[in-house]
């Protein structure tokens, strides 16, 4: 069954009216007709079952069936800090993240970053990546639609991060495995952890340690190197499978 995303102000007690981008493709490609039920998020763990009404031009009117609770997000609310990769590799982290579980995406431009936008390539970047993850987001049948952020400059990155609960920072250098497994295993219900990930020159020593100084600790993720890609969603998958509930 197709889900959808609305803001709480396109809810009514018996009705949800769907505007935007998701009227032409329920329209005009997905050739739903009236009768048919869809699921409706409101960015919460809240979900509406509904009967489709009527199609028109700029909205789609929807008939709330029933509403129950889904417990489809993780207990712990994992913040991605990624380093501005080459090409386009951040949509694949994107896409690939938010299917794992992550709650927003925050790309840094860290010393190491080849790439480097402008004001006007950021903007639309962002744009772009923030479709992207409501797309991975109604694939995966995720009750939010992550926030992927304005680029961020790496000690910004770090202000953003003094609030959260643990803040990890994969590093070649760091403590062994079992130092690495035990704080992973520690994460509890209701804490918020950012994972900081590299470009693929990885971080400077310099930045670093200034994300210590800042609160951050510092892991290995094992004896390999992994790239900037493969990084993050290891240990998202690694979170997902200590996290996730029955």
């Amino acid at each position: 069954m197709y889900r959808f995303f609305v803001e709480e102000h396109q809810i009514d007690p018996d009705r949800i009216h769907i505007t935007g981008s998701d009227v032409n493709h329920i329209r005009n490609v997905l050739r739903m007709k009236p009768g048919e039920e869809i699921l409706v998020s409101a960015q919460g763990n809240l979900e509406y079952r509904c009967r489709i009404e009527a199609l028109e031009e700029e909205k789609v009117t929807a008939e709330i069936l029933y509403a129950m609770e889904s417990e489809l997000e993780l207990p712990s609310r994992i913040y991605l800090f990624q380093g501005l990769p080459k090409g386009d590799k951040m949509e694949f982290i994107i896409q690939k993240t938010v299917e794992l579980g992550v709650h927003e995406i925050i790309p840094v431009a860290s010393r190491r970053c080849v790439v480097k936008l402008d004001e006007k390539k950021a903007k639309n970047k962002t744009a772009r990546w923030q479709g992207i993850s409501e797309s991975a987001a109604k694939q995966s049948k995720r009750m939010i639609v992550p926030k992927v952020h304005p680029v961020m400059k790496f000690g910004d990155a770090l202000e953003y991060a003094r609030s959260l609960d643990l803040v990890l920072i994969p590093y070649e250098r760091a403590k062994g495995m079992r130092y690495t497994k035990e704080l992973f295993a520690s994460i509890r219900p209701g804490q918020s952890v950012g994972i900081f990930i590299g470009p693929e020159g990885g971080f400077e020593q310099a930045e670093v340690e200034q994300a210590v100084e800042t609160g951050a600790v510092p892991v290995t993720l094992g004896k390999r190197i992994l790239r900037t890609e493969t990084a993050g969603m290891t240990v998202l998958s690694i979170l997902m499978y200590l996290m996730e509930e029955d």
